[in-house]
């Protein structure tokens, strides 16, 4: 994806990304998974953003930079979270990456989570493998040392493209299931804009390969 992709509307962004394939360059392998949930956070009017009311410090800088860097944050003391910064320069807005499907290199992912090969995982960690921004920061090895990386076209660490095929991966069905919304999660201490229906999801089953 290139700049002006995630230049636009937060909204549109995070709805725009579901079904499009999340890249992530790991010393084991490449990583590819379809990206399945995504969470929208609006700094200027939105109190569950970091920077509401335009808020800088170190830890927000990432978000007023141009669209299209990563924005990774820590939280509870041990987890990751990634997300894309959108909309123009001096905006702090960005794009939660809440859940995945896994299309390649779950093997890797499976180990960087639970210590085991993929074919070794139990049904409850199948059922909880991506589901999570937490999760998912643990199986692509996304860090904060990747905070303020871009993303924009196709970047050494990760980036984002429309079809498997580009990968030289079998192609998947191009018809992208219907769009889900609803209030976010976790973030009840934003008062009234916890319930502004700015998660989005799409059905998805997980592959294993």
């Amino acid at each position: 994806m290139n700049e002006q992709f995630y230049m636009r509307d937060t909204l549109t962004v995070a709805q725009d990304l579901l079904g499009k394939y999340f890249v992530r360059n790991c010393e084991g392998g490449p990583i590819v998974c379809k990206i399945t949930e995504t969470e929208a956070y609006i700094g200027k009017v939105d109190r569950a953003c970091h920077a509401f009311g335009y808020r800088q410090t170190p830890r927000t800088a990432p978000l007023f930079l141009p669209a299209g860097h990563a924005y990774i944050y820590f939280v509870y003391g041990m987890h990751h979270c990634f997300n894309f910064v959108t909309e123009p320069e001096g905006e702090p807005a960005a794009v939660l990456l809440r859940g995945l499907s896994s299309c390649h290199g779950a093997d890797l992912m499976s180990r960087n989570r639970f210590g085991r090969a993929a074919c070794d995982m139990t049904a409850a960690q199948r059922r909880s493998f991506l589901n999570g921004p937490g999760k998912v920061c643990q199986a692509l090895e996304l860090t904060r040392s990747l905070n303020g990386v871009s993303c924009v076209g196709t970047g050494d660490a990760f980036y984002v493209c429309d079809s498997l095929t580009d990968l030289g991966l079998p192609a998947e069905d191009a018809t992208r299931p219907p769009v889900h919304c609803g209030p976010r999660i976790g973030v009840n201490y934003a008062g009234e804009d916890a319930l502004l229906p700015w998660r989005f999801w799409i059905d998805s089953a997980h592959v294993f390969c």
